[in-house]
């Protein structure tokens, strides 16, 4: 397996714990609402994180045959968030608007610190 699929595996395992931690938060906490929008979030970030793997993949194999590749799909990332964002408006009884937004950015913070973590582990 090449290491950006063993990297976006080890990724997508953490963003399943997370979420995991976050329904148990959402059922055994009085907090339902703030759960929930990081439950919200958190999924659509890892549905983001799924694209952008998926298209770094299509990106590589274009390059490795000369071809050109037209976006990395940014545009479906932000109506994703978006998405999450209309959700959230039209239940705000339900869902935390601050709550979907750092849930939105899980993917990213998951990816920084698999970063770190690989280098710092793997100089020793």
């Amino acid at each position: 397996m090449p290491e950006f699929q063993t990297m976006f595996v080890r990724q997508r395992k953490w963003m399943f714990f997370i979420l995991s931690f976050y329904v148990l938060g959402w059922g055994f906490t009085a907090h339902q609402s703030i759960f929930l929008g990081l439950i919200l979030g958190t999924s659509l970030s890892l549905f983001n994180l799924w694209l952008m793997a998926r298209k770094i993949d299509k990106f590589g194999q274009a390059a490795a045959e000369g071809r050109q590749i037209r976006s990395l799909g940014s545009f479906s990332r932000m109506a994703s968030a978006a998405l999450a964002i209309v959700i959230t408006l039209r239940y705000p009884e339900q869902f935390h608007l601050i709550s979907v937004v750092i849930g939105l950015m899980t993917s990213y913070i998951v990816i920084m610190i698999d970063f770190f973590m690989r280098n710092f582990y793997s100089d020793k």
